[in-house]
């Protein structure tokens, strides 16, 4: 008996691992969703809405994009996490419920450490958009920093919400330039830079894909760009850092697996995406939103997020950010 019932588990395991590889040289054989944690509008939409058409064709199985917008992130991030691990249902998105929330909030309903990461998408350079009438005389970067200096807490800086990127710029800009704001927190760029637009906030760090047509058509000004180097996309605006030394920080935007998806699913995932992302039209609209597009291995992605999420500790840190539950 004993024998026998061995012989049944052997033969069940054996079973099981063919169906695992058979499930994998299958897929997609369904809908794939793609969750992405803020509302529709943004770069952190528009990215995976883009290499969602791609797969969609190459695949010829739908992928389509779910919004779940709120907490920062969260509510898409859990949605995700507790997700089936059969490699339909992924997740898009920067850098708050991937590698800034767990040192944000006490308590998360996932582990973004557990999560699988397949590609970066692309990085975009964060910059200082303005269409305020209170910075009508602010031509550069130092016009700001003066302005803010002698108005302590009178600027106003939209952001995403508590903790994203936006939000964690403003901090560090604030720290590194001896300045003050207040913070208006709102539910993804989109509606940000709307109030933006409308001069009803005096500014905002946010990434320049949110906002590149309207930067382009000159609805928004940019009074620096947070990159190493001036970039030439915006001829003429100069760096952050060659007023305040040292500031330089780049929003990226990511495809993640849920826990437990099959090794096989996510090596076909990751060559599948690389190979969107090394695709002419797919990198000529990535760049569009003012996107730096690269590909790297899985290892690489993997410690490219371990970095990140210790660069991001230690700015939280430093900036004392808060996040109430």
């Amino acid at each position: 008996m004993t024998r026998w019932v061995a012989g049944i588990g052997s033969a069940l395991a054996v079973m099981l691992t063919l169906s695992g590889g058979a499930g994998a040289q299958d897929y997609p054989n369904r809908t794939v969703r793609i969750i992405v944690p803020f509302p529709a509008g943004g770069t952190a939409d528009a990215m995976p809405r883009i290499v969602a058409d791609f797969l969609t064709r190459k695949w010829g199985q739908s992928v389509i994009i779910e919004n779940r917008a709120g907490a920062g992130g969260n509510i898409g991030g859990e949605a995700a996490f507790k997700s089936d691990p059969d490699g339909y249902t992924l997740f898009a998105a920067p850098p708050p419920p991937l590698v800034i929330n767990q040192n944000l909030y006490p308590k998360l309903p996932f582990d973004p450490l557990q999560f699988i990461p397949l590609a970066v998408m692309g990085k975009v350079p964060n910059a200082i958009l303005t269409n305020s009438p209170r910075l009508k005389d602010a031509k550069t970067v130092a016009d700001f920093v003066a302005f803010a200096k002698a108005n302590p807490g009178v600027l106003n800086s939209a952001t995403q919400g508590i903790g994203t990127t936006a939000h964690l710029t403003s901090e560090l800009f604030q720290q590194m330039a001896g300045v003050k704001f207040q913070h208006i927190h709102y539910r993804g760029s989109a509606p940000a830079v709307q109030d933006l637009v409308a001069g009803n906030v005096d500014v905002a760090f946010d990434n320049i894909g949110a906002a590149g047509s309207l930067i382009r058509a000159g609805t928004i000004r940019v009074l620096g760009v947070a990159t190493e180097n001036p970039i030439a996309s915006l001829p003429g605006v100069p760096t952050v850092k060659a007023t305040v030394p040292g500031f330089v920080v780049v929003t990226w935007f990511a495809l993640v697996a849920p826990p437990k998806v099959p090794q096989a699913i996510v090596t076909k995932l990751h060559a599948d995406i690389n190979e969107a992302l090394n695709d002419p039209e797919v990198k000529k609209r990535l760049e569009n939103l003012s996107a730096e597009v690269a590909t790297v291995s899985l290892a690489e992605t993997a410690a490219f997020f371990k970095a990140e999420v210790e660069t991001w500790y230690t700015v939280i840190k430093q900036a004392n950010v808060k996040v109430e539950q």
